[in-house]
Formats: structure tokens, sequence, C-alpha cells
């Protein structure tokens, strides 16, 4: 009662890349079907992306088994979106 039958999770995952890594690390972003929109920052940060998928145990594993295992992550941070109400 009150909760979507379909509600997905939305995070932003910044991202710190080796030095000269960040546009590898960029398209391997891209490939990743749950990475809605990616950018390059400028800043403590050297990548946004935003992640949706349909829950946060997967949004988990696509953090650690996808975008952490990319050749020249070096460091994450998720931001997680708080549930629409």
């Amino acid at each position: 009662m009150g909760r979507p039958e379909f509600e997905t999770a939305t995070a932003i995952v910044l991202i710190t890349a080796e030095p000269g890594k960040e546009a590898d690390v960029m398209q391997e972003l891209k490939r990743i079907q749950e990475v809605k929109e990616v950018m390059l920052l400028f800043g403590e940060y050297d990548l946004f992306a935003k992640v949706e998928c349909r829950d946060f145990g997967s949004l988990g594993n696509i953090v650690i088994a996808n975008i952490r295992a990319i050749d020249g992550v070096e460091l994450t941070k998720t931001l997680t979106a708080a549930p629409n109400s």
C-alpha cells in the first residue's frame, strides 16, 4: 500500500580516474546499459555518471561489478536519490 509496483533506484556516481584515463573510463561507462548520463568534470572528481536500475540491490552490483571494475577507475562515491513519495 502506497509503494509503486515498479520503483527504480537512481544514483549519481562520482568517479576519480587515473591521470590520463578519464576519456577511456568515460567510453566504458557509456557501454553500461544502466548508465543514463556521463560527464567529464573539473575539480575533486573526474567523472559524473547517472545510474538508473530496478532496485538498490542491482545498483550496488552495478557500481561494484561494472563501474569499479573499469580499468582506470581509482575511486567512486555513490549518492543515492531518495525514493519519490
